[in-house]
């Protein structure tokens, strides 16, 4: 069987690039090498593309940028079906490579939005997971509970602020973002998994919240407090046919499943499957999958809810490209469906093509 030049992309522009490193070093040393050809694309933190040669645990460490030797500067080609990828080495040298399909192990800004994976479908080279229409529209928390809303799911209520409201008038902002109450939680609307997220317990917290999250973008949501266990589920879609995981109960071992919980400490505690009653188990995955066609997603999404003490069903959001890390939920909850880490892999750039 001929084997697939597969291009592998990490780092990126994103606040989440060092998720991406150790995302990226688990997916490489877990796909094969009698059926890919890997092409390991490697953006730094001010947007340069290089094709790196050198070893996978350089990307874990974040070293691989460094060497210089293992560096050919990468330039993808948008002319129509053209599925290349051009490299230019340290001594001029220009190279052209078809790739098959690329696997973009990004998260967050440039990345999981919608940018990249239009500038691949240009260039008529498949990516794994969402296209740009859902990309785009997962990445913005306000736009997808938009649609979601159309779709009778059942979600948070939230405010909008906007960085020029709040620049004019930071006190009448504070004002209507306060409606809910105390706690609330507070959100950058398009800057990925858990970045500048905090939980606001008075006026002055919420304050601080909102200029945090402004920083990451210029629209942030402010939710009211949502009371339930929480709970994740893995889709895979394969050329139509979606296989929706059991859902995970998460114990955040923290005050919220925050960045850190969810990507760098080991505290939070997991249960596959949730500890809910079997219809509520089967009602979550119904969800699921009803929220992940709403979106006009493909590939793979993680969609996350809280679960009421009254058996409410609630949203919190969809994660087009979930971490793919050691401790990351996606690849656990799939693997518990009974597929190894490399058949998922193997699944996920089969369903791309």
């Amino acid at each position: 069987m001929k084997k697939l030049t597969l291009a592998v992309l990490f780092g990126g522009k994103s606040s989440e690039y060092e998720v991406s490193l150790t995302s990226a070093s688990a997916v490489l040393s877990n796909l094969s090498s009698e059926k890919y050809d890997i092409v390991r694309i490697g953006i730094t933190k001010d947007g340069a593309w290089y094709r790196f040669d050198g070893p996978v645990s350089a990307i874990a460490d974040g070293s691989w940028c460094r060497d210089t030797s293992r560096l050919s500067r990468a330039l993808v080609d948008p002319a129509p079906a053209s599925h290349a990828v051009c490299f230019l080495s340290p001594d001029g040298k220009t190279e052209t490579c078809a790739v098959d399909a690329a696997f973009p192990v990004l998260h967050g800004a440039f990345g999981e939005d919608g940018t990249l994976q239009g500038l691949f479908a240009m260039a008529g080279i498949p990516t794994v997971g969402c296209g740009c229409l859902s990309s785009a529209l997962c990445m913005d928390k306000a736009m997808a509970k938009a649609v979601l809303r159309d779709a009778g799911v059942l979600q948070a209520r939230a405010v909008i602020v906007r960085a020029r409201a709040y620049a004019a008038d930071p006190e009448a902002v504070l004002a209507d973002a306060s409606v809910f109450g105390f706690p609330v939680f507070v959100k950058p609307s398009r800057a990925g998994s858990s970045v500048g997220v905090s939980k606001a317990s008075s006026f002055e917290e919420l304050r601080g919240a909102i200029e945090l999250a402004l920083r990451e973008d210029e629209k942030v949501l402010v939710e009211e407090a949502v009371v339930g266990r929480e709970v994740e589920v893995a889709v895979l879609e394969e050329h139509g046919k979606l296989t929706v995981s059991m859902p995970a109960e998460i114990e955040p071992g923290a005050d919220f499943y925050d960045y850190d919980t969810k990507y760098k400490s080991d505290v939070a505690k997991f249960y596959i499957p949730a500890r809910l009653p079997a219809e509520k188990i089967d009602e979550v995955r119904e969800v699921a999958a009803k929220v992940f066609c709403a979106l006009d997603c493909t590939g793979l999404s993680r969609v996350d809810f809280f679960v009421r003490e009254n058996g409410d069903v609630v949203l919190n959001e969809v994660n087009t490209l979930p971490g793919f890390t050691p401790i990351s939920m996606y690849p656990k909850l799939m693997i518990a469906a009974g597929l190894t880490y490399g058949e998922l892999l193997d699944r996920l750039v089969t369903a791309a093509l």
